[in-house]
């Protein structure tokens, strides 16, 4: 590569970073910032962080927000995998007639969009009773087809020689399963877990329709209602939605080595 297509690699990578970072040291420097500084567009750090975050909770209830939203995104995520990485194996290690019959009706229901099945879920729920429990927010998203093929996937890398061997040895499937095809799989299960928690810690319209009590308050819905006033506080908002976005860039550092491997189905 010359020095001219070196040089021009490097200023479009360089500008599409910026790009990329830009939203992120906006909202930065706007949650200390006053409203009236936001609505000017500044665009350096200011020193009313500790008032923002002053009206923040004084206003809502940050705490309760926070273990609401960090307590249904790790157990649905938990369930999301065990239930998906399960139903992916099972489709591509064990063979049946009817499974890809079933694989298609899942990869079907991919093209379904949400809005169209809510209120039929929410009216299946209110019959049974369900409004207002965990069970009826986390059932939606234990089992989605999009997991389920990227760990059926991520199943075709599995050696099928390990499988055999093992059950010569008269290790169980359930063996297999949790003693070699999970250790074996460490980056898919990091890929899974960056985008059930992500999607799971961001949602914000099922919770906001099966989950009616103020009690159920997450993160989203805390930033919801800062934008509900007559006279929205910008500085607050900003500051409301840095601490929304902390957790699942948290998430995303600790496993960022694994995801791209986790996507491409690699084993090592």
């Amino acid at each position: 590569m010359n020095k001219g297509k070196k040089a021009f690699m490097y200023i479009f990578l360089s500008i599409v970073s910026f790009l990329s970072v830009f939203p992120l040291y906006y909202m930065m420097c706007a949650s200390t910032n006053k409203s009236a500084d936001v609505i000017t567009g500044k665009l350096i750090p200011g020193t009313y962080l500790v008032e923002n975050f002053k009206a923040l909770i004084a206003n809502q209830n940050l705490g309760l927000a926070l273990w609401n939203s960090f307590r249904n995104a790790t157990v649905l995520t938990i369930l999301c995998l065990l239930v998906c990485s399960i139903a992916g194996y099972g489709f591509e290690i064990y063979h049946d007639k009817g499974k890809d019959i079933v694989f298609t009706i899942l990869l079907t229901a991919m093209m379904i969009p949400f809005a169209a099945i809510m209120i039929p879920m929410f009216r299946m729920f209110s019959q049974m009773g369900m409004v207002n429990t965990m069970a009826a927010f986390m059932l939606p998203s234990i089992a989605t087809p999009f997991m389920i093929m990227m760990f059926r996937q991520a199943s075709r890398s599995f050696p099928h020689d390990i499988i055999e061997a093992a059950r010569i040895d008269g290790l169980s499937e359930v063996g297999i399963f949790f003693r070699m095809f999970v250790p074996t799989m460490k980056s898919t299960y990091a890929a899974a877990t960056i985008i059930t928690f992500m999607g799971a810690w961001n949602n914000y319209l099922w919770p906001k329709v099966i989950l009616q009590k103020k009690e159920a308050l997450t993160m989203p819905m805390l930033v919801s209602n800062l934008l509900s006033g007559y006279v929205v506080d910008y500085g607050m908002l900003m500051l409301g939605v840095f601490i929304c976005t902390i957790p699942t860039a948290i998430i995303f550092f600790c496993f960022q080595k694994s995801f791209t491997e986790g996507i491409t189905g690699a084993v090592k």
